[in-house]
């Protein structure tokens, strides 16, 4: 089956790293803007978006290290799979396709790494964008009783090598498939091709996207604690997008995000969790809104 691609996109292989390789889907004229998918999807979540954006802007859907078409390097050690890793191939990316500063928007995992990359490199990231994410000391704290069984992956993958890996890799297809069924408000936003490019993509990437999980419960924990403690906030204009999940975790999800940024805007919507494609004309409009600043 031919995997699907982004109309009017050219796919990109740049060297970020020693042995690893990022593919990007680019296309586009202008100001630079730089989208990063989450979990269990690809570059090709932003299919909608980046066409509608491409009209004005140079658009860059990259699959994260680990994910999709992207090198996958073994966990050697914990911060191969890093936000700060990940966060630093997507500014050697950029920079090898001649942008050296671009707004930046992320979902889910990929929202993960754009806080990282922003936090890291605000010389490079001039605004930034996130979907239906906390950042993760905030996730891990949220998280708490019998509310926090939503996040039972999270704690799945957060174990040490070995077990994780064996128990997703028995079902790939029913595991991640779960998460696009339990996720979405509505289903037709993923059609079955999408769907399908998806599954097999998780399935053929099951030991980084769990590395990945796993460094979000550790060495990425660290690398947070320290920006809180040292009062490092986000230098620049930052919107967020979000599902009202505060009522069910009992968590004030712009108050949390405040406290990482004082020019925020902070939005609560009503699609669900994959709201790149089940309302594309919103999160183009709000990314647009936030890149013309």
């Amino acid at each position: 089956m031919t995997r699907p691609s982004i109309p009017g996109f050219t796919e990109h292989r740049v060297a970020v790293d020693d042995g690893v390789t990022l593919n990007a889907a680019v296309g586009g004229t202008g100001s630079p803007l730089v989208l990063l998918h989450g979990f269990p999807q690809t570059h090709l979540m932003w299919r909608h978006v980046a066409a509608g954006l491409s009209a004005d802007h140079t658009v860059i859907c990259p699959d994260l290290r680990g994910y999709g078409a992207s090198d996958k390097p073994a966990e050697s050690e914990p911060d191969v799979y890093s936000k700060r890793t990940m966060a630093r191939d997507v500014v050697r990316l950029a920079a090898g396709l001649g942008h050296a500063r671009f707004a930046l928007a992320g979902h889910d995992r990929g929202a993960l790494v754009a806080f990282r990359a922003a936090m890291d490199h605000p010389e490079a990231v001039s605004r930034v964008l996130f979907l239906d994410v906390l950042p993760t000391l905030d996730m891990w704290d949220a998280l708490r009783g019998v509310a926090g069984a939503v996040g039972f992956h999270l704690y799945l993958m957060a174990q040490p090598p070995g077990l994780p890996e064996r128990m997703i890799q028995a079902s790939a297809d029913a595991f991640f498939a779960h998460f696009l069924d339990a996720w979405t408000n509505a289903p037709d936003a993923i059609p079955a091709d999408v769907r399908a490019h998806y599954l097999a993509a998780s399935a053929a990437a099951v030991p980084s996207v769990v590395a990945d999980y796993r460094a979000s419960a550790g060495v990425d924990v660290d690398h947070d604690s320290a920006d809180r403690e040292a009062g490092r906030r986000l230098a620049m204009p930052v919107t967020v997008l979000q599902q009202d999940w505060g009522a069910a975790l009992d968590y004030h999800a712009e108050g949390l995000w405040r406290a990482w940024a004082d020019d925020l805007r902070h939005r609560t919507v009503s699609c669900g969790h994959f709201m790149a494609e089940e309302d594309p004309d919103l999160v183009a409009a709000e990314i647009r809104a936030l890149a013309d600043r």
